[in-house]
């Protein structure tokens, strides 16, 4: 049986709940889970209900996209979508996965569900040793990447994903898996 990844749409416009509801529905691994018209809405469906994709506008009313991110860290899976290109930096240091700007096309969503895919698919994590010390083997970005166990600094858990600090890194790793999934046997 095959995943299907719950989606939470998270926008104030209609169209774009549309829009996105139509892109969703082109994946069979894909499902479209609920709609939130407002950051005060999503904060309740959020704490209430599982998902692991949310599609979150940046421009709403009360509650924007960024102070969303802000007040979640564990919040799902996250691909902004928004006619705004000004919160870039912003989203991504808030860990979202993806910046899609209005109108979305297919071509640009799909690409955000293979990166979310890619994501998903790095709950493999490989124990090892080399000459330097031991090792993980962890999927990121796509790629497989070795990381010293003596490089990391700690590791913070985010749900179903962790952020793992590293000496080496400027920037920390999100990755999907739980604490447990690494524990030393």
């Amino acid at each position: 049986m095959a995943l299907t990844y719950r989606c939470l749409i998270i926008d104030d416009e209609s169209p774009a709940h549309k829009a996105l509801a139509s892109h969703i529905s082109k994946f069979d691994e894909l499902e479209h889970s609920g709609s939130a018209f407002s950051g005060m809405e999503a904060v309740k469906m959020l704490n209430e209900n599982n998902y692991d994709i949310i599609f979150l506008d940046i421009n709403m009313p009360v509650i924007s996209g960024v102070e969303l991110m802000e007040l979640q860290p564990n919040r799902p899976l996250t691909i902004v979508t928004t006619a705004y290109s000004d919160y870039a930096l912003s989203a991504y240091q808030n860990d979202a996965i993806d910046y899609l700007l209005k109108p979305i096309s297919f071509d640009k969503f799909a690409k955000a569900i293979e990166k979310a895919k890619i994501y998903f698919s790095g709950n493999t994590i490989k124990k090892g040793t080399t000459p330097n010390g031991k090792i993980l083997s962890q999927r990121v970005n796509g790629q497989m990447t070795d990381i010293l166990l003596s490089d990391i600094l700690y590791i913070e858990s985010l749900g179903n994903y962790m952020k793992l600090y590293s000496a080496r890194l400027n920037l920390p790793l999100i990755i999907y898996g739980s604490l447990s999934s690494i524990r030393q046997k």
